[in-house]
């Protein structure tokens, strides 16, 4: 758990606006420090299972909260994984690239079969 400090120094770092405190940005950032508290806990207390399955639920929060946010507004989304130097955004952004050139080869592939349809109906 972060102490009050912590957690209304990330809001104001993190904040879209005054009043924001929960927005994807300032949601995401808390987790990371709760993210990386967790592990620094577990690294010394190895046995603590319990932990270990708060830290995954932390972690799958906040990767679905990511994709929210790149689905969204994907220059914040770049602007914020830049700021935490997240590593999984970086993968995220990498897949979604790669599926957008997947859809692009899908889309240009349909044209040419339409094309090639027309051409064999002008040539009846």
């Amino acid at each position: 758990m972060l102490d009050k400090k912590a957690k209304q120094r990330i809001i104001s770092k993190f904040r879209a606006h005054e009043n924001d405190t929960g927005s994807p940005q300032v949601q995401i950032a808390i987790l990371t420090e709760e993210i990386k508290q967790l592990t620094e806990h577990l690294k010394k207390h190895k046995q603590d299972h319990s932990s270990r399955r708060g830290l995954l639920k932390k972690v799958g929060e906040r990767r679905r909260l990511l994709k929210y946010l790149q689905k969204e507004d994907e220059a914040a989304f770049k602007d914020l994984a830049e700021r935490l130097k997240l590593k999984i955004a970086k993968k995220m952004q990498k897949e979604e690239e790669e599926q957008k050139m997947l859809e692009q080869e899908i889309f240009s592939e349909k044209q040419e079969d339409e094309e090639e349809t027309e051409e064999v109906k002008e040539e009846k």
